[in-house]
This record gives C-alpha cells, structure tokens and sequence, in this order.
C-alpha cells in the first residue's frame, strides 16, 4: 500500500471595481463585492487544492495541466478543471482519502458556506463530506490578504495508490 500527502498554495487579487467577476470560492459562489482576478474563474481554493492533489499523484502542478496561456481555459469553471484533474489523477491508480483546505483573508467569511463547500467538492474528489474539512483564518491584518487586497488558499490531501 503507498500512500502520499500533497500540498498545495495559491493566491489571487481582487478584480478591479466594476469589473463585475462573480467571487467563487470551492465551487460556490459567495455573496461579496469583489471576485478575485484571473484566466480562469480564479477560485483560489480550488486551486490550491488542485495542486495538492497533483503533487501527491507526482502529477506536477495545476500550470502544468492548464496553462493561463490557454485560451480553453479563459473564464472555466474551477470544478471542471477539478474533475479533469480527478480523471488524470485517478487514471494513475490514485485515490483520495481526506482533504483540508484553508482560505486565508480577512473578509469574506467562509462559516456560513462551509456546508456547501463540502457538499459540492466532495462528490468529485470521490469522498465523503467529513472527509473535506473546509476553513478560513485571517492573518490579523498582516500583507496582502490584511490590506484586502486579496485571497490565499492552502490545502492539504492524502490519498492511496489503490
């Protein structure tokens, strides 16, 4: 039996004021006044966790799968390049057994969505809902996600070779 944990970070800035981008974070979408900038929907917890589940299937990253230079990728959908990466990762033999993702920022909070976070992520990552733990810090005002300049997420898998 191998077993492998995988990390993975990723970070995004607040779309400009009037550029009217919906804010997504684990696939659902989160009432606020700003979305986050990038090629895709730039949900950056997805995107860390993408890049976990990459990293423990010694797969690479998410840059490697779908480049920003992509025009497939302009505007998709985080999910679909999470059930993407679930069909290479699971094609390996891979399977996940827990996940732990973090949004670090100091707004918006995340507690009233975790529920649905888990619900939506869970089913593509082929695990049960207690087995995604979903959650939000702040870095007291500290560098770029403490001035509200953006959002940062991390994540953390173990999965199986099976």
């Amino acid at each position: 039996m191998l077993i492998r944990a995988g990390i993975g970070f990723d970070a995004h800035r607040f779309s400009e004021a009037g550029e009217n981008r919906p804010l997504v974070l684990m696939g659902v979408s989160i009432p606020f006044d700003r979305g986050l900038a990038g090629h895709s929907d730039a949900d950056v917890m997805l995107h860390a966790l993408i890049d976990a589940l990459l990293g423990a299937a010694g797969l690479g990253d998410i840059g490697m799968h779908f480049p920003d230079s992509d025009p497939l990728y302009k505007g998709i959908d985080s999910t679909e390049l999470l059930r993407l990466a679930m069909e290479r990762i699971h094609s390996k033999g891979w399977r996940v057994i827990n996940a732990d993702v973090g949004l670090i920022g100091e707004h918006p909070r995340i507690a009233p969505h975790q529920s649905a976070m888990r619900e939506r992520i869970a089913p593509l990552l082929g695990i049960q809902t207690d087995a995604l733990n979903v959650k939000g810090t702040t870095t007291e005002k500290l560098g770029f996600t403490g001035r509200e300049e953006g959002l940062a997420a991390q994540a953390i898998v173990l999965m199986i070779l099976s």
